[in-house]
């Protein structure tokens, strides 16, 4: 994994000062997905991710000259089931030196779609900046019929470049909709439309390269959790595992996390977070243990709220957060702290 990532100082010094620009400045940060794959044959599913460079994707769209003086910044070059937490710690560390050193005014990054919303919610929850960060990616490869990544790229760079898109967090373009980081999922595993915010619905929409916000953003979604990337830049984040339930699911894989180290445990319950008797048991044996364990649900809609079946003291509740999601803010929290009352005030923010 290493040979693919760049040192922040190496990427920044590839680029000359700007010069006296009118248009906005934004940097295009490339990781791999879908948006930089290859179908084997164009008419064919079968693809392989990963293939294109940053360069490459710029020059297939002429156009984006027109709304922006674009730079390109190659990451690495994976397909985001591999993506990890140490590349999200290393490209969270390169959206900060952008923005602080005045390197641009918004950045753009090209992911896979897989996990492309953790990405946006890990930078979401870190990025101490008013400024635009955009994730977007492509449900077809690059020479696919109707391939949408050259779309989704523009509509991107065109929300970057916007001013209505200050201060509104981490915000994901896909199909020309607009969605906040903590909301989005991916929700189809084939269409272009693949992507939705089941709770809240789309913050808005790109018509003609404009975007047009049908709502300001919730509070919730601009609190800021005091995260900071360069505290966690050397540091290995805590390990925290999801386990599954279903019908006559038994403790097993949650005992065999917590014998091998899990600081936190997200379980990702059927209906309103709920689990069999013998996860329950385990799971108050871990709390007791001081290992972190968050009831969140498998369902899309509805959440989790502290009024469950069979609460016991020291379970968290995740929230409106998507089991994925609570891993991360799980993740983050147990840097400051394992007070599970203070770790559910941080999850309280996205009800």
């Amino acid at each position: 994994m290493k040979k693919y990532i760049l040192t922040t100082f190496a990427m920044l010094c590839l680029f000359p000062v700007w010069g006296q620009e009118t248009k906005p400045r934004i940097t295009i940060i490339a990781t791999g997905g879908t948006i930089a794959g290859i179908a084997h044959t164009p008419a064919e599913n079968a693809y392989t991710p990963a293939q294109l460079t940053v360069e490459t994707l710029i020059r297939q769209i002429p156009q984006i000259t027109d709304k922006a003086s674009v730079k390109g910044i190659q990451l690495c070059n994976i397909a985001s089931q591999h993506m990890t937490p140490r590349i999200w710690v290393h490209l969270a560390s390169v959206v900060d030196s952008l923005f602080t050193g005045d390197h641009c005014d918004g950045i753009v990054v090209t992911h896979g779609t897989d996990t492309m919303e953790e990405t946006a919610f890990f930078l979401d929850l870190v990025n101490a900046h008013q400024d635009p960060v955009v994730l977007t990616g492509s449900m077809r490869p690059s020479n696919s019929p109707g391939a949408d990544g050259p779309a989704n790229l523009y509509n991107a760079v065109c929300l970057a470049a916007d001013t209505a898109a200050r201060g509104k967090g981490v915000l994901v373009v896909m199909n020309d909709y607009i969605f906040s980081a903590s909301g989005v999922t991916k929700t189809h595993t084939v269409n272009p439309q693949a992507f939705d915010s089941p709770d809240h619905g789309p913050l808005g929409v790109i018509r003609g390269g404009m975007a047009a916000f049908y709502k300001p953003l919730p509070e919730k979604q601009i609190v800021d959790h005091g995260f900071s990337i360069r505290e966690l830049a050397n540091t290995d984040l805590p390990r925290v595992d999801i386990v599954l339930s279903y019908a006559g699911a038994t403790s097993l894989l949650f005992d065999a996390l917590v014998e091998n180290g899990a600081d936190g445990i997200v379980i990702a319950g059927v209906g309103h977070g709920n689990y069999s008797y013998q996860i329950e048991n385990s799971a108050k044996q871990a709390v007791q243990n001081g290992v972190a364990v968050v009831r969140a649900t498998r369902v899309l809609q509805g959440g989790v709220s502290s009024d469950t079946e069979n609460p016991f003291s020291g379970q968290i509740v995740s929230r409106s957060l998507s089991p994925q999601k609570a891993r991360i803010l799980l993740m983050l929290a147990l840097t400051g702290s394992r007070e599970p009352a203070e770790i559910q005030r941080m999850f309280d923010q996205y009800p």
